[in-house]
């Protein structure tokens, strides 16, 4: 599946969606735009160590929640 659909059908209808972050990148934030999922990242420093993080939706109903699990890898 292309990223871009995925990206739609996890904000739109729920699920889970893993993106493995550029090695050697640090995540500072992420947003979704649209359908498009927007993800800042910085070249990582010396001694800090890898993170995952879940960007995970609570709608008010429950109902086609969504999230989107970055991973960072070292270099």
């Amino acid at each position: 599946m292309a990223i871009g659909c995925e990206n739609s059908i996890v904000r739109n209808f729920g699920g889970k969606m893993i993106i493995d972050l550029p090695p050697g990148e640090k995540l500072i934030e992420v947003t979704w735009k649209n359908d498009d999922l927007w993800y800042l990242t910085r070249p990582m420093r010396q001694g800090e160590v890898v993170e995952s993080y879940t960007f995970q939706e609570k709608s008010t109903y429950g109902n086609f929640e969504g999230s989107v699990i970055l991973k960072e890898t070292y270099r």
